[in-house]
């Protein structure tokens, strides 16, 4: 692999009190907050710049609503003073935030994307990533997803729903690796 830029920014997506929920459902990945530590510790290390996204949901009930203790980050992923915190109303934090001014402002091109969900914030952000020109990195192993049931009603285990999520991406809009690979 090709070393990161020395300015590469890692994006931590979602990762608040809220996603702990029991009411989400069964989830894969479970050392994904330990993979994401890892990450945020090498990036602080090297002084690479980290970007904290939170979810503020328009959705009453949700576990995002604001005002509740959901909305907070987790607090082993709590941002510095210095890193930048972006709050998003849609799953992608590219829309309505500022954040691709802010990258550009900073002449960041890399992005690696950690967090949740897989199929939903982590994917339309590293779509949006890739489509604005981004280089764009998801850690596999630094993200997770919940069981999820199609239209049909058919339930489809987190494992899958994961891996056809990073499926999705790996064809046009990022390149896929596990942490160690990232680290390395």
């Amino acid at each position: 692999m090709a070393p990161l830029d020395t300015n590469a920014a890692l994006l931590i997506i979602d990762m608040q009190q809220g996603m702990n929920q029991p009411k989400l459902g069964r989830r894969n990945n479970p050392e994904a907050e330990l993979q994401m530590q890892a990450l945020l510790g090498a990036w602080r290390q090297a002084q690479r710049p980290v970007v904290h996204v939170r979810h503020i949901s328009r959705t009453p009930g949700s576990v995002f609503w604001p005002g509740q203790p959901g909305c907070e980050f987790q607090p082993a992923l709590q941002p510095l003073k210095h890193e930048h915190v972006v709050e998003k109303n849609v799953p992608d934090a590219f829309t309505a935030t500022g954040l691709e001014r802010w990258l550009h402002t900073r002449a960041i091109k890399q992005l690696v994307i950690v967090g949740v969900i897989t199929n939903n914030s982590v994917e339309s952000t590293a779509r949006s990533a890739g489509n604005l020109g981004f280089d764009v990195i998801v850690a596999a192993d630094a993200c997770y997803t919940f069981d999820q049931a199609d239209l049909s009603g058919r339930l489809w285990a987190a494992e899958e729903v994961h891996a056809l999520s990073l499926s999705n991406l790996a064809m046009d809009y990022a390149r896929v690796l596990q942490t160690r690979e990232i680290l390395a």
